[in-house]
């Protein structure tokens, strides 16, 4: 990689401080185990690289006046996973962090660096750009291998996958971030955080090159609510998720869903909500027969590439494995 010049801040201000002054120039590194292989590909070669690691108090995870749960940006996803209660309060959250690569990425890999994440689309690593693009223009995914590509929001011009494993599931606990910035603070929905890029320029990511993810902000859960994350890999060892579901059930007295959030990861650029699964699911009682129709129902619209319409399938296999995962059923049957 090129040589850079190396600096390090001890507070979000700091930071912003350092990034806004040449933001084309300069990036924060926290784990580095995305950063570092983007400088390596010469993917980004910046001039300033500034050490987020020993921010104080951002490495935190614990209890809010309200009875949620606050996530600081550079806490270890070894943290998430070893956090007792945050396993059990939001077990899709804990499990999510555990399907990560392996215990050695675990223990580099930040919260924040999981979120902002750069997309693992191979064109886009291999120097094609995001969009991939030829020189006329046309993207060179749907002519392409696409295999590991989106089948939701296939009319283009992006075809990637958002690769965050923990998006999917802080989403559908309705989870907020905290971002610090020139002008201040400001509080997002994590949703808010990815966008689709129209054009070369867009990136796929709200946050700007001068702002700076601080904190992850959880809501206290809901009596009678039920929670669980499912990936599909090809291999179970270090493999990033083919298809993914998280889901959140809020049921009554009865035990019948009152509400729902499901929502989709690896399937198209941004995180997935999968609305007509929520509405399959509610009002029903949590059963393998329920839990496939939900499943049927995510994917409805989905329009795979030339060679990922296998994903469908395990989309399908995903969001009934997670509804029953949620609902404490050890057996499944197969989707």
């Amino acid at each position: 990689m090129n040589s850079f010049e190396y600096i390090a801040v001890s507070t979000p201000q700091q930071a912003v401080s350092v990034l806004k002054a040449e933001p084309d120039r300069t990036v924060g590194l926290a784990g580095g185990t995305d950063l570092l292989d983007r400088m390596k590909d010469y993917l980004i070669s910046p001039e300033r690289v500034v050490n987020l690691k020993q921010m104080t108090g951002l490495e935190d995870i614990k209890r809010t006046d309200d009875g949620g749960v606050s996530i600081g940006a550079i806490a270890r996803l070894a943290d998430v996973v070893n956090h007792k209660d945050l396993q059990s309060r939001y077990p899709a959250i804990g499990q999510a962090a555990a399907a990560v690569a392996t215990p050695q990425i675990r223990n580099m890999a930040t919260v924040g660096g999981n979120l902002l994440q750069r997309p693992r689309c191979w064109y886009y690593r291999n120097g094609f750009g995001l969009l991939a693009l030829d020189k006329d223009g046309k993207s060179l995914v749907p002519r392409g291998r696409n295999e590991y590509h989106a089948i939701f929001h296939t009319g283009g011009p992006a075809y990637f996958v958002s690769p965050s494993s923990l998006a999917p599931a802080l989403i559908a606990y309705g989870a907020q971030v905290r971002i610090t910035g020139p002008k201040g603070e400001r509080t997002i929905p994590v949703e808010q955080l990815y966008t689709i890029p129209k054009g070369p320029q867009d990136r796929e990511l709200t946050i700007q090159p001068n702002e700076v993810l601080t904190h992850v902000v959880l809501p206290p859960p809901e009596a009678n609510t039920i929670s669980a994350t499912y990936e599909v890999r090809f291999k179970q060892a270090h493999d990033w998720p083919m298809s993914l579901a998280a889901v959140v059930l809020k049921t009554d007295d009865a035990k019948k869903v009152r509400s729902a959030r499901i929502i989709l990861g690896a399937v198209a650029p941004i995180p997935w909500h999968a609305k007509d699964a929520e509405e399959a699911i509610r009002g029903r009682e949590i059963s393998d027969e329920t839990a496939a129709r939900a499943a049927d129902a995510a994917t409805r619209g989905a329009q795979p590439l030339s060679e990922n319409g296998y994903k469908v399938k395990l989309t399908q296999t995903a969001v009934k494995r997670a509804i029953l995962l949620a609902a404490g059923k050890a057996y499944w049957k197969e989707a």
